[in-house]
């Protein structure tokens, strides 16, 4: 078992398979050149697998596959497939854009892959193309469509931003309910590598928006997520509030770059590479490396210190 120094049981591990991404989305990356990074720069499958096992086998029970974009790494579904068939029953997950979706599906599915969550801001193909500076909506959409026929347990999560969508969240969430979907209404996480003349929701801003036409039943708190459940009539949508204390009191979780670098916590620049001990096959000195990094796990995030802290992490290195 896994434990911080402040005794939060660390299970959950996100994995971001490649920095690189086919979207430049004003909230994440929208001057960042489209590139690449030099193949022997990354672990490759079989070394992240490699940690994966020394992970779960110390107690990791949940991954997500993250990227940049992780459907832009040529063979996922074969690493997803790896930890599949080392723990059938481990929580296995994926964040995508979607808009290759429709095509990976079913061999994602083949593979053992359990849940997806797709990101989706808008229901407007001109919106959309704005935000992410490419012609993407009706890909996205057909992805969610072909998850969902499939039988994968599908998330929506939508990044709510000041006129730009504001006034789109309650067809959002009309949407994801005619679905039977859940979605995920995410405050926007300032970084230096966004759009500076961006401003997001707060989560009381979003609510008195969505109050416009429902009413709000019962919230909740859910259980090692950073996500505060709302019950609306026979539909329950999310929140997720980066910049309360709340977000890190239960955080469970820790990160691996494509590149080896296992971070404790998103909103820090900490980290300790776990490269060259599995470039060795050292398993031994990739345990002792986690076990640091989960001593290095700092109690709060940095926007719970200062007020309107700006990371400087760039969440697609990390997956956000």
């Amino acid at each position: 078992m896994l434990i911080d120094k402040y005794g939060r049981k660390i299970n959950y591990m996100r994995i971001s398979v490649t920095q690189r991404c086919n979207f430049r989305c004003l909230y994440c990356m929208p001057k960042i050149p489209f590139d690449w990074v030099p193949k022997e720069n990354l672990l490759t499958f079989e070394e992240m697998f490699l940690f994966v096992k020394v992970a779960i086998d110390e107690g990791i029970s949940k991954i997500r596959i993250t990227g940049g974009e992780p459907l832009l790494r040529k063979d996922l579904d074969v690493f997803i497939s790896m930890i599949h068939n080392y723990k059938k029953d481990i929580d296995l997950a994926i964040t995508t854009n979607g808009y290759f979706l429709k095509d990976y599906a079913k061999d994602l599915k083949k593979a053992g892959l359990k849940r997806i969550n797709v990101s989706l801001d808008t229901l407007d193909p001109k919106k959309a193309k704005m935000i992410s500076q490419k012609e993407v909506l009706s890909n996205v959409l057909a992805g969610i469509e072909e998850a969902i026929n499939l039988g994968f347990k599908v998330k929506i999560n939508t990044v709510a931003l000041k006129n730009l969508n504001d006034n789109e969240l309650i067809s959002l969430l009309e949407y994801a309910k005619s679905l039977n979907i859940q979605i995920r209404f995410i405050e926007f996480m300032e970084n230096y590598h966004a759009y500076g003349k961006l401003q997001g929701l707060k989560s009381n801003e979003i609510l008195e928006i969505l109050k416009q036409k429902y009413k709000i039943i019962s919230s909740r708190k859910a259980q090692n997520s950073p996500v505060t459940l709302y019950e609306i009539n026979d539909y329950t949508f999310g929140i997720i509030d980066p910049h309360s204390h709340e977000f890190c009191d239960t955080c469970n979780r820790i990160r691996l770059s494509a590149d080896g670098l296992l971070i404790p916590c998103l909103y820090y620049d900490e980290s300790l590479s776990i490269k060259e001990a599995v470039k060795r096959k050292d398993l031994k000195a990739a345990v002792e490396i986690l076990k640091e990094v989960l001593r290095n796990k700092p109690e709060k995030n940095k926007w719970s210190i200062v007020d309107n802290e700006t990371s400087s992490r760039a969440f697609y290195q990390t997956g956000g």
